[in-house]
This record gives structure tokens, C-alpha cells and sequence, in this order.
């Protein structure tokens, strides 16, 4: 990562030691390694798209770190529970605590598994924004060979409530839109996708 590209952090005294889950925008297939490289802990939570289980790679990459494979175009709860089930082992264990990171394109409304994951074991959301990992963008500076600007910026750590029984849905929805909103108040403009103008997103960047 240090050949390929220069990297920028802000934010960083804000993700806190203990248990947390990163949540963060989806641009490319740098995104996890950018947040690796800067993270400077061995104790992660990694789903990868299942897509790259074959991968030459990314599958050897997934396998190397324990990876939980994703199906991102559904609503995976196997693989959601698996995570939850090995966060409650480390806790359990007294062991490291453990953080999990996941992405999601900012184009969409409708995934929730961070909120999902949260409501379940209590820990809190560090949102975190990424700029410069798009693969078009990377490809082309690799060709010319010239390092890639990625900027990483790292936000307050949020405490996710979900109620039970009736409109647990609707609440997990609303959480799912504050989590992404919080994201897209860090982003540049023309990286705000569907929340651009949410009424949130535009509340959190007058308060800035």
C-alpha cells in the first residue's frame, strides 16, 4: 500500500480500543486494505464478498486473515451470525477485543447489517469515510506509475438502540440512514450518492 499509494487519516484518536464495528463507504477493492494499513491491529473481524472466495488474490487475502465470506446482495444472516458468534468467543475467552468492518456503497439505502450488528452486541459504530480507492481511478495511476491519494476520515463512535417486537424494522431502517448519513457528512459532495439530500446529511454538514 505504501508503493501504490499515499494515504491520508483523519480522525483516527476517535476509533477507541475496545470493541467496535467500522462502518464504512464502498468504493473499490482498496477499501479494506487502506483501513488495514492504517489500523494497526491484529484483532479483526473481516467479511470479504463471496465473489473473491476463488480469487487468486483477494481469496488468498480472505483466507489469510479468517475471513467470513458475504454474500453482499441479499440479506446474509448465516454470515452475520457467524460474526456475532465469534465476537461473543473472543469476549468470552477474555481474549483481544475484536472490531469488524463493513462496507457499504453509499448508492444504496436498504442494507442494514451494521445496524443489525450493532442492536445485537451492543458495541459502537465508528463511521469512517473513504475517498481514492475507486478501481477505475487506482488502475489508471498504476499505468502511469503514480500513487493513489486516499484519504480516510474517521468519525465519533455512535450507539445504536433497537427495540423489540413491533417496528424493529422500521427502527433498524432509521439506524441504517443516521449511520450512513454520518458517513456521507465527511464525504466530498459529488461522493454523497443517495444521500446527498437527506435531510440528516444536510443537518450534520450545518453543524460542521
Amino acid at each position: 500500500m505504501n508503493i501504490i499509494a499515499d494515504i491520508e487519516v483523519e480522525g483516527l484518536d476517535y476509533m477507541p480500543t475496545g470493541n467496535i464495528l467500522a462502518a464504512s463507504n464502498h468504493l473499490g477493492r482498496l477499501d479494506t486494505a487502506a483501513l488495514l494499513c492504517v489500523v494497526d491491529r491484529e484483532d479483526i473481524i473481516m467479511a470479504v464478498a463471496e465473489k473473491y472466495k476463488d480469487h487468486f488474490l483477494f481469496g488468498a487475502i480472505g483466507r489469510a486473515v479468517d475471513a467470513i465470506w458475504l454474500n453482499r446482495f441479499e440479506a446474509d444472516f448465516a454470515a452475520l451470525r457467524e460474526i456475532l458468534v465469534r465476537m461473543k468467543k473472543r469476549r468470552a475467552d477474555g481474549d483481544c477485543p475484536r472490531r469488524y468492518t463493513l462496507k457499504n456503497s453509499i448508492a444504496s439505502k436498504r442494507k442494514m447489517g451494521v445496524a443489525f450488528l450493532a442492536s445485537k452486541s451492543g458495541y459502537p459504530v465508528i463511521p469512517v469515510a473513504l475517498t481514492g480507492t475507486e478501481d477505475a481511478g487506482v488502475i489508471a495511476n498504476l499505468k502511469k506509475f503514480r500513487k493513489s491519494k486516499i484519504k480516510i476520515k474517521v468519525g465519533k463512535e455512535m450507539q445504536i438502540q433497537i427495540p423489540s417486537g413491533k417496528g424493529r424494522e422500521e427502527a433498524m431502517q432509521q439506524a441504517t440512514d443516521e449511520i450512513m448519513c454520518q458517513i456521507a457528512s465527511m464525504l466530498p459532495e459529488s461522493y454523497r450518492g443517495v444521500y446527498a439530500d437527506h435531510p440528516r446529511t444536510k443537518e450534520l454538514l450545518n453543524q460542521n
